[in-house]
């Protein structure tokens, strides 16, 4: 028989699994607290009992689509040798992920909108902000790039970065604006190899 803490535990993970859907099909103007209990096959007063507003419950589904995304960027990176090109393909796979469903909604054009920028920056540094700093300090470490203080190059690579994906998931032809920011990326990252 189920605990009371696995019942909640697997109630919450509906909630989050129909709203994470819900989030990414109708964004979350349009998404309402009765169709995500609905979808998640609750009654509303359970979704509100685990997530007070639909702000929080928002919040929990960034919370999910970001970890899930650092996983699939981990995976695509981890097929390179070179640091600089582990973060080259990482960066390529978040454009791919930020300019297509249910991702790119609730990551680039909900999240900062719902969770205020700074909000929206606290996340992200858990999760795919965070890996630009250790991803530097690793391309130090092995001699690709000339030491130097990791947080001013982080945060100018990562605006970078962001800026782009915000113009990739809004462009008419994102597989092409993605290659190209991708492209680009990639010869940032380049030119700071040592020679």
């Amino acid at each position: 028989m189920a605990t009371q803490a696995e019942r909640r535990e697997k109630t919450q993970a509906a909630i989050i699994k129909a709203a994470k859907r819900i989030f990414g099909e109708r964004g979350f103007a349009a998404a309402t607290m009765d169709d995500i209990a609905g979808a998640a096959r609750v009654a509303k007063g359970a979704v509100y009992h685990h997530f007070t507003t639909k702000e929080a419950l928002f919040e929990a589904v960034f919370e999910q689509t970001s970890l899930e995304l650092v996983a699939d960027l981990d995976r695509i990176s981890r097929a390179e040798k070179d640091p600089l090109a582990a973060m080259a393909a990482g960066t390529q796979g978040y454009f791919a992920a930020c300019s297509r469903g249910a991702t790119g909604q609730i990551i680039l054009r909900d999240g900062p909108a719902v969770l205020g920028w700074e909000r929206w920056r606290e996340i992200d540094a858990r999760h795919f902000g965070g890996k630009f700093p250790r991803a530097l300090a690793a391309a130090m470490d092995a001699g690709v790039i000339a030491k130097q203080p990791i947080e001013p190059l982080a945060r100018l690579l990562l605006g970078a970065v962001t800026e782009a994906a915000v113009a990739v998931s809004a462009g008419p032809d994102i597989g092409k604006v993605g290659t190209d920011y991708a492209r680009a990326f990639r010869s940032l990252l380049d030119a700071l190899r040592v020679k």
